[in-house]
């Protein structure tokens, strides 16, 4: 540990990484061999953060407020490490140390005002030690902070006091492996109903182990900031433990090679709330080994393990890029991305490309393994393309480091090949839809068509000449110009899936954001559905989604091109012509405009 008296451990090692791992990473191998690489990185990156949270309170005692003074949390590290090793390197290892670490030196460095007072954050230092105190069977005593009655031991669960609310301390106090929460009020202990533990799966497959903490209870799970515990009822945690274990049987059975280090990168699963006919998920850089998951349907393990392949694929990267730099800091948000809303840096395509490559090979394993699995073949077929057209479009952008080229290559090298493999015809039908919607949607939304561009068709439509030539262009905007339901990749989903359609008429209308016409669309109607869009336009000439909708469902020609390659532009002419007193129908419009187009 980089600090100056005592220390917790050695000094972090200078890390490096040699190209066959960083080859095999970019190919989506490597074995624990590469995870181990990553997870001593990260490990010598908490601890230097750690030492500066010290040297710092060291310098301002006024960061550490009633707790006891740093120099106590820091001897109590000591003595676990001289005790048991492991101890403290259980805490060390605990992902939200490095959320906790990175936050807090924020705060302190950038004078930043928190969701606590800074001695509340701060105190998270204490917690660790007292947690890791406790895993070495010491005696002690420490005070921690507690927030709305609530003390959080990272790795081990939650204790709820009854001191009336707010910010104060309380005292842990250690005996052999148990321990007491005292605070001026109440007390709290294991094995009693005022202590929550930390929920540990152990899931086993063909010989394979994953061990996961099911999360909900450490104030730094959370993305950005501290967030206070929210916890699951005991079925909604044994629903995640049901298919958290069946996701894994999948992985190793279709994704052995991932099956290999997967346990080594993710750890802990932090539960958000379900997202109905969805399943996000998301990481952070800073909290290696988590992942963000919202609560799955009970008929959606593979959805989830798709999910913990994705967010495995973002750890791992986050890992290797504290390792070799794959691009300049460019945080300029200005690409597209097939599965965001919103334009993204070139950072973003980088980790999405690698993040998706995992989750294309997860769904062309298990297509290939159940032939009769539309959603399966869907998956596949349009995560490759999409993740593949993105790739080409970044291979040889200027902001990429020769390491980064190198990265994208050996990832294409894998990747490539895919792209001629047969896919199912309805399959391919429904991810060409699929992108088509998403792709007019974001230039619908973040793409300002030029005034002049705008102003030439509108003259030329009221003299009634030929339209001029159109070519896509315009400004992007990183606004989006009104919300984004994206209910029809929801509606494909549901159709793909298990009896889809007959669940596909029964829920649609549950669906949020979606219209008749995207029913219609997604059931195979489609000139039920442009009926059913038209209607939507008459009422609202600017409904973006109906917009989309009605050149989905209309047939290959001029109208269904314009409306799917320059949506912004009709609609931009669209509104200045209503404003002429000239309304002419959006699919009239849109057929003129498609003629022209180069």
């Amino acid at each position: 540990m980089v600090h100056t008296k005592n220390h917790v451990t050695s000094e972090p090692d200078l890390h490096s990484i040699s190209w066959d791992v960083f080859d095999n990473l970019a190919a989506g191998t490597g074995g624990m061999s590469a995870g181990s690489v990553l997870r001593s990185a990260d490990r010598s990156r908490r601890l230097l953060l750690l030492s500066g949270l010290v040297n710092l309170a060291e310098a301002d005692g006024r960061v550490t407020g009633p707790l006891d003074s740093v120099e106590t949390a820091w001897d109590l590290l000591v003595r676990a490490q001289e005790t048991e090793p492991d101890a403290l390197e259980r805490v060390i290892a605990h992902p939200y140390t490095g959320s906790w670490a990175g936050y807090t030196t924020r705060l302190i460095e950038q004078g930043l005002t928190g969701e606590c007072p800074l001695w509340v954050h701060y105190g998270y230092l204490h917690t660790l030690a007292a947690a890791a105190a406790i895993h070495a069977g010491l005696r002690f005593t420490i005070r921690v902070p507690v927030w709305n009655d609530i003390v959080v031991l990272p790795t081990l669960g939650a204790a709820r006091l009854t001191e009336g609310g707010g910010f104060t301390t309380a005292e842990v106090h250690g005996m052999a492996g148990s321990f007491m929460i005292s605070g001026d009020r109440s007390q709290a202990a294991p094995d009693t109903a005022t202590w929550n533990p930390l929920r540990e799966f152990r899931f086993e497959s063909e010989g394979r182990v994953l061990a996961l903490r099911l999360d909900d209870l450490d104030p730094h799970r959370g993305l950005y900031h501290p967030i206070p515990p929210d916890r699951l009822t005991e079925a909604e945690a044994a629903n995640w433990r049901d298919l958290l274990g069946e996701a894994w049987r999948l992985i190793v059975e279709h994704l052995p090679e991932y099956a290999e280090t997967l346990p080594a990168g993710l750890t802990s699963i932090v539960p958000n709330p379900a997202v109905p006919f969805r399943l996000p998920s998301a990481s952070t850089g800073e909290a290696f080994g988590s992942a963000v998951i919202a609560g799955p349907e009970a008929e959606e393990p593979a959805t989830l393990a798709a999910a913990l392949v994705h967010e495995f694929q973002h750890i791992r990267l986050g890992g290797l890029l504290q390792l070799a730099r794959l691009h300049d800091d460019d945080r300029t948000e200005r690409l597209y991305a097939p599965w965001r809303e919103d334009p993204r840096p070139l950072g973003g395509l980088v980790h999405g490309v690698y993040a998706f490559f995992g989750v294309s090979a997860f769904w062309r394993a298990l297509s290939r393994a159940q032939p009769e699995n539309r959603l399966a073949a869907f998956e596949f077929v349009h995560w490759r393309a999409q993740t593949w057209q993105t790739l080409e479009a970044i291979r040889d952008d200027a902001a990429l480091t020769d390491a980064g080229r190198r990265f994208l290559n050996e990832l294409a090298a894998v990747f490539g090949p895919w792209q001629s493999e047969p896919g199912a015809p309805e399959a391919v039908h429904w991810a060409e839809k699929l992108a088509a919607d998403h792709y007019a949607g974001w230039r619908l939304r973040h793409v300002r068509p030029e005034p002049k561009a705008t102003a030439d068709l509108v003259r030329a439509w009221l003299r009634g000449e030929p339209c001029p030539q159109v070519a896509p262009g315009g400004r992007l905007d990183t606004v989006s110009d009104g919300e984004w339901a994206n209910a029809r990749a929801d509606l494909i989903r549901i159709r793909l899936g298990q009896d889809g359609e007959i669940k596909l008429s029964q829920v649609w209308s549950q669906v949020p954001g979606a219209l008749e016409g995207d029913h219609r669309l997604i059931a195979g109607s489609d000139e039920e559905a442009r009926t059913a869009y038209r209607a939507v336009l008459g009422q609202d000439p600017e409904h973006a989604a109906a917009l989309i909708g009605l050149g989905l469902s209309l047939p290959a020609g001029p109208a269904a091109h314009a409306l799917l390659s320059v949506p912004e532009l009709v609609r931009a002419v669209h509104r200045e012509l209503r404003a002429a007193r000239r309304s002419p129908a959006v699919d009239e419009l849109a057929g003129w405009i498609g003629e022209a187009q180069a």
